[in-house]
């Protein structure tokens, strides 16, 4: 450690606080149908959470390539070793704005926007891959919540078919049992995406600093990462899961059973696809979706677009502090 940059040893220590700071505030999501349901006890449910992330945050490394060279031209990764640790710090102040107002951003949102914003400021416009942007990332953000909120309403319409002759109670039991694959399903898919972003800087602040080729994803990286997200969860979910989910819409076993499994299926497939997402975002938009397969008026609209309205500022806003961070790390 002695031989490393004090630059590179703070974007390696930001990284892994990213991580630790993703787990617990977006990892409860995973469990808290689970929570809600009282179908385990609260930490039972952080604990499962946790391992589930840190197993799927060792399987794949798509989402980390896609971050460390997609989004970034090479030569202006090579060129600024100050890129990192803007874009990381950009986020990090973002993500403590929401959290001082208690809003429910998306930190991959933030960190978007902290690289986009920090990479501007090194190279200019053309310093981003806008073919790989609009693919990867955009593109994504729309089709997330959109693909979640269809998914969910779909099979919410259909399981609620399907059980209609079942005794109320035998269904509720039986989706209760359910919500701990779907659950665990979702947390697998979780660090899948989520705990990759932060490998994929590290690897990026590595390359910068001529210590590993750009697309090598060191096995340590995907380890600190995965420990990093699991001991978040378990430090900060309990918090989350009783935070976001009732205030959407209150939902039964079914809908917490759907949810899950919807965001489980959309995330792993974008994750597949080496497309980094917000698991915020797709949570939010299945359980939208399971609600509104019961009855719209049952989803809490008001709220739903002050979420809405907050994602939508995050990337702007986190790009201009990486901008801000990175001049002002130029003139120390």
């Amino acid at each position: 450690m002695s031989d490393l940059p004090l630059v590179l040893i703070l974007t390696l220590f930001l990284s892994l606080l990213y991580a630790f700071t993703n787990g617990a505030r977006d990892s409860g999501n995973a469990i808290a149908t689970l929570v809600s349901e009282r179908i385990v006890s609260p930490r039972m449910a952080v604990l499962i959470c946790a391992a589930m992330n840190l197993l799927g945050a060792l399987l794949g490394t798509a989402v980390a390539l896609t971050v460390a060279k997609g989004l970034i031209h090479i030569h202006v990764i090579a060129d600024c070793q100050m890129l990192a640790l803007s874009a990381l710090t950009g986020a990090i102040l973002w993500h403590g704005v929401t959290r001082f107002l208690n809003l429910p951003s998306s930190s991959f949102h933030g960190l978007i926007g902290g690289l986009g914003g920090a990479a501007v400021a090194a190279g200019g416009w053309q310093a981003l891959q806008y073919e790989t942007i609009c693919r990867k990332v955009l593109l994504p953000i729309i089709f997330t919540p959109v693909g979640g909120f269809v998914l969910s309403f779909l099979l919410t319409a259909v399981l609620v078919r399907l059980t209609l002759p079942m005794h109320p109670r035998v269904g509720d039991y039986l989706f209760q049992k359910l919500q701990l694959f779907s659950s665990a399903f979702m947390a697998l898919s979780h660090g899948m995406n989520d705990a990759q972003k932060a490998a994929g800087v590290i690897i990026l602040a590595l390359f910068s600093f001529d210590r590993i080729p750009l697309g090598e994803i060191s096995f340590w990286v995907r380890v600190a990462c995965a420990l990093a997200m699991a001991l978040g969860t378990i430090y900060g979910g309990l918090r989350i899961i009783r935070n976001r989910r009732y205030k959407v819409f209150e939902l039964q076993s079914l809908h917490g059973f759907v949810s899950g499994l919807s965001s489980a299926i959309v995330t792993l497939c974008f994750s597949l696809a080496g497309a980094p997402i917000s698991t915020t975002h797709v949570f939010a938009s299945t359980i939208v979706g399971a609600g509104s397969s019961k009855r719209l008026s049952g989803v809490r609209w008001g709220i739903a677009r002050s979420i809405i309205v907050v994602w939508i500022l995050t990337i702007p806003a986190a790009a201009l502090m990486g901008a801000l961070v990175f001049h002002l790390l130029k003139m120390i």
